[in-house]
């Protein structure tokens, strides 16, 4: 039984030099859709979100079209201590003889950086409760895993679970 020696890659996050930082807060968009096309086009003459004027959950909501259907969404902020990117793939063609046998090596540059995102639902307006803004808990609960634990934390949480 032939083993898959799968894919490897690395991602550089530096700009290359004497390339200023590309900002990209607030043209980012999550679609509620799959569009199946990678190259350029007008996406401004045609996608042009609008403020609504109101607010829920604290969100404010904006409206937009995409190919005759309303959307509704929010400009929410990356949380802090975190970022994002947008990733273009390196085709400089070199490989090392050290790279991984008979797998494949991928490297991938970082082309632009943004703190913010605007999400858009179909049929709803946007809410605390939507799937995606929910999804940004994980960040909360990853920090609270992988934070050390100190002796004092733990002889509390003896004491406490003593008393019960």
């Amino acid at each position: 039984m032939e083993e898959d020696k799968g894919t490897t890659g690395k991602i550089n996050l530096r700009q290359k030099d004497k390339e200023e930082e590309v900002n990209i807060s607030g043209q980012v968009h999550h679609l509620p859709c799959c569009i199946k096309f990678n190259g350029p086009c007008s996406v401004s003459q045609y996608f042009r979100p609008k403020a609504k004027g109101m607010e829920i959950d604290g969100l404010a909501v904006e409206e937009a079209h995409f190919r005759g259907r309303k959307l509704q969404g929010t400009t929410i902020s990356i949380p802090n201590g975190y970022s994002g990117f947008v990733l273009g793939k390196n085709n400089s063609g070199k490989r090392k003889a050290c790279n991984v046998s008979e797998g494949s090596l991928n490297s991938w540059q970082m082309k632009a950086k943004f703190d913010k995102l605007t999400y858009w639902n179909h049929d709803s307006p946007p809410s605390k409760d939507d799937a995606f803004l929910r999804s940004f808990h994980w960040f909360a609960v990853a920090e609270a895993l992988h934070k050390p634990v100190k002796a004092k934390d733990l002889t509390a949480a003896s004491i406490a679970l003593e008393e019960k």
